[in-house]
C-alpha cells in the first residue's frame, strides 16, 4: 500500500513539471496606452495644392457675329480641354466699340490685372495687346495678315509671346472675285468700301485688285475712316459700280445694314467678306465657319496654359472654304439664281 501510494505521488509530480505554461496578460489598467500622432497632416503627407484658376482677358474691337462666333469657339475649346468658367477659369471680355483709345486702355488693363493670357480678336485689338506686353502670352484671332500687321515676323515660328490664327484663307479672295465674273457676267466695275486705316482691309483690297486686273474688272474705291462715312461711301458707288465687294473690315461691317439697304434699292449685288455678312443680307461669299476657327485658336491657348511657349506654336488658318448664297438677297439685288448655282452653294436663309 505504501509503495503504491508513493508511486502515485511521484507520477503526479512528474506530470505537473511537464505541463505547458501560459503568459498572463496584463489587466486593462496595466496595458500600455496606444501611441497617437499629434503632428499636422502636412508633416506626414503633403496635402494636394489647390487647382490653379487661370485668368484670361479677351479684347475685341467691335461686336460682330463673326468675331463673336470666333470668341465662342475659343471658349468652347478651353472648356473641352478642362478649363471652365466658374471652376478653374476666369474670363474678362472687353469690347472696344471701335474706339482705338478704348482698345489700348483694355490691353493695359489686362496687363495691370496680370492675366495669364490675352485673346485679341481682330487686328487693332491684337496690335494694342502686343504693344502693351512682351511677357503675357497673346493669342490673336481673325487677323488677315499677321506679318503685315507686325504681330509676328514668321508664321511658322512666331517667336516671343505671340501666336494665333489668321482669317485669310489663301484661296478666299481669288474665289470671291472669280465668282463676280461667274454670277454677274455683265459686271465691269466693282465698288469697294474699306477703312484705309485698317491694315487687314488694305491688304485684302490690294489682293482683290490684283486678281481683278487679271479678270478685266475695274475697282472703284470708296475709302472711309469711320462708320459715319459708310452711308456717303456706298451712295457714291451708285451708278459708278455694278457690284459691291467688301473686304474683312471691322469699320465697314459695323454699318453693314446701311450698305445692304442701298444695294437692295439699286440692285447692286454684295459680295460679302464672311458667312455672317451673307446671313445679314449679302448676296454671296466664299467663307469658313468662324466658330471652328475660334475653336482652333482655343486649342493654341490650351497648349500655352499647359506650358508651351506661344512663339513656338505656328499660326493656324481655316481648313476649308465653302460657297454661301443668300437667295433672298439675290432676288433683292437683281441676281437670278441658276440650278447650277443652287447646287454648288450652301443656301443661307
Amino acid at each position: 500500500m505504501k509503495k503504491g501510494f508513493l508511486f502515485f505521488m511521484m507520477m503526479m509530480l512528474l506530470l505537473t513539471g511537464c505541463g505547458t505554461t501560459t503568459t498572463s496578460q496584463p489587466s486593462p489598467s496595466e496595458a500600455t496606452p496606444a501611441k497617437t500622432d499629434s503632428s499636422p497632416p502636412s508633416a506626414k503627407e503633403e496635402a494636394p495644392a489647390p487647382a490653379k484658376t487661370f485668368k484670361i482677358g479677351i479684347t475685341q474691337i467691335v461686336e460682330h457675329p463673326a468675331l463673336d462666333a470666333s470668341r465662342n469657339g475659343f471658349l468652347q475649346a478651353l472648356k473641352d480641354a478642362g478649363f471652365e468658367e466658374g471652376k478653374n477659369l476666369q474670363v474678362d471680355v472687353q469690347i472696344a466699340q471701335g474706339d482705338m483709345n478704348n482698345n489700348m486702355t483694355i490691353a493695359q488693363k489686362f496687363v495691370g490685372d496680370k492675366v495669364d493670357l490675352i485673346l485679341a480678336i481682330a487686328t487693332p485689338s491684337a496690335q494694342a495687346a502686343v504693344k502693351a506686353t512682351s511677357d503675357i502670352p497673346v493669342i490673336f484671332s481673325m487677323i488677315s495678315d499677321p506679318i503685315g500687321a507686325k504681330l509676328v515676323d514668321n508664321l511658322e515660328k512666331p517667336g516671343k509671346n505671340v501666336t494665333g490664327s489668321s482669317s485669310n484663307h489663301p484661296d478666299a479672295a481669288r474665289k470671291i472675285v472669280e465668282s463676280i465674273k461667274e454670277f454677274v457676267p455683265d459686271a465691269k466695275k466693282v465698288g469697294i468700301i474699306y477703312n484705309s486705316g485698317e491694315q487687314n482691309s488694305v491688304v485684302s483690297v490690294n489682293e482683290s485688285k490684283e486678281i481683278m486686273s487679271k479678270l478685266g474688272l475695274e475697282p472703284v474705291e470708296a475709302a472711309i475712316t469711320t462708320t459715319a462715312e459708310v452711308t456717303t461711301a456706298v451712295e457714291s458707288l451708285v451708278n459708278r459700280a455694278d457690284v459691291i465687294l467688301l473686304p474683312q473690315d471691322n469699320t465697314v461691317i459695323s454699318a453693314f445694314e446701311t450698305i445692304v439697304k442701298t444695294a437692295n434699292d439699286n440692285k447692286m449685288p454684295i459680295f460679302a467678306p464672311d458667312s455672317a455678312a451673307v446671313q445679314r443680307g449679302g448676296f454671296s461669299t466664299y467663307s469658313f465657319d468662324y466658330f471652328d476657327l475660334g475653336y482652333t485658336t482655343g486649342k493654341l491657348a490650351v497648349e500655352v496654359l499647359e506650358g508651351k511657349q506661344p512663339g513656338d506654336l505656328p499660326v493656324v488658318y481655316p481648313e476649308e472654304l465653302k460657297l454661301l448664297i443668300n437667295p433672298k438677297a439675290a432676288e433683292l439685288q437683281g441676281v437670278t439664281l441658276t440650278d447650277e448655282m443652287k447646287n454648288k452653294a450652301e443656301l443661307v436663309q
